[in-house]
């Protein structure tokens, strides 16, 4: 069964959770590892999914995957339903079973069933009403843009692959 190279990053990352449950998140180079190792796989389509393609909070171009969360500059963890996503995203979050092969199906229960339904970590939060909190008075729309400014910086060229 040939994996789509979106599902694959967050198999990958999936992956990863149940491997370390303790991290929170995990660098771009860790995510693009285990997909290499667990599925041999060397489409430059998955590096693409895992920096900007499945990120929630970057502008669809063209994907409108919210399959991974940036929780900081270089790191990935799977997207939770009240992340910050980009307005212009609206797709899918995980991977369909049916499109994955069987072994992996159980991924998505418990992502489903325990992940999804996690409570953040205090403190990290990413929700600007809860941020605005640490900042002062800044108002909201200023650092709705202030967080724009920064995901935007994370962007890779694509001449740098």
């Amino acid at each position: 069964m040939n994996i789509l190279v979106a599902d694959e990053a967050w198999l990958s990352t999936a992956l990863l959770h149940q491997e370390y449950p303790d991290k929170e998140d995990f660098s771009l180079d860790e995510i693009r590892d285990k997909s290499f190792k667990e599925f041999h796989d060397r489409r430059p389509g998955v590096w693409q999914h895992i920096i900007s393609h499945c990120v929630a909070s970057n502008p669809p171009n063209p994907a409108q995957y919210r399959m991974l969360h940036s929780s900081a500059r270089g790191r990935r963890r799977l997207y939770r339903q009240g992340d910050p996503a980009h307005p212009g995203r609206h797709g899918k979050i995980y991977p369909e079973k049916r499109d994955i092969p069987e072994q992996y199906r159980p991924l998505v229960d418990w992502y489903l069933r325990e992940y999804n339904r996690k409570e953040e970590s205090p403190g990290g939060s990413s929700d600007p009403a809860v941020m605005l909190g640490f900042v002062g008075l800044i108002p909201a729309y200023d650092l709705q843009k202030m967080s724009e400014a920064i995901a935007a910086c994370e962007r890779v060229d694509s001449s740098e692959w």
